[in-house]
């Protein structure tokens, strides 16, 4: 009678075995999918890094607290990268909105748009332009680079410029330009050149 008995409790460990087995696999197939889905494989922190999305045509307006267009940020193309949150743009076109202050418009041939720091960067061919109003004549800004601080609403350059303001020309090495103030700052080798004085009338 003690073979039966230890026949069957042989068949119970066997069977126990085989359930357990399948719970661990089971367990183990979970945990896969919850560290792939967490990132924790260096595979998954490459893809992160790769666009996310990209946008032909594409055009942003940045709001201001009170909610009126401040930034209008267009392009040829956006591709947004989610590891850092920014965005790359070929041709982008910004205009800044200020009233009671002219519109500025920058071009470059490419830009990047830091939405951690809410700026966007302005690389190679950077034409600033405003236009002619009551507050000033035609303004002319040529750099290389440029940086634009939405929130505070300057721009900013380490490198050369070149300022038509007017009939006058300025030129230098560095530069920050405070829109709200309505003041522009050159830091190195300033130089300026007026228009000649215009001949007066003989009486």
């Amino acid at each position: 009678m003690a073979r039966p008995r230890h026949k069957r409790t042989s068949h119970r460990w066997q069977v126990s075995a085989t359930i357990g087995a399948g719970v661990l696999l089971a367990l183990g197939s979970f945990w896969l999918v919850e560290v792939i889905n967490r990132g924790d494989f260096a595979s998954s922190s490459v893809a992160r890094s790769e666009p996310d999305y990209i946008v032909d045509n594409f055009s942003v307006v940045k709001m201001t607290a009170d909610g009126k267009p401040r930034y209008i940020v267009a392009g040829d193309k956006l591709t947004h990268r989610p590891d850092n949150d920014t965005a790359d743009i070929v041709l982008p076109v910004v205009q800044s909105l200020s009233p009671p202050l002219p519109p500025m418009t920058m071009t470059a041939a490419n830009g990047r748009i830091d939405q951690t720091k809410n700026i966007v960067d302005m690389m190679g061919n950077v034409l600033v332009e405003r236009p002619a109003s009551n507050q000033g004549p035609h303004l002319r800004l040529k750099t290389e680079a440029l940086t634009i601080l939405t929130d505070e609403d300057k721009l900013r350059t380490d490198l050369p410029v070149e300022m038509l303001q007017g009939d006058t020309v300025v030129t230098g090495v560095g530069m920050l330009a405070d829109r709200a103030a309505g003041q522009i700052d050159i830091y190195n080798r300033a130089h300026l050149v007026y228009p000649p004085p215009p001949p007066q009338r003989r009486r």
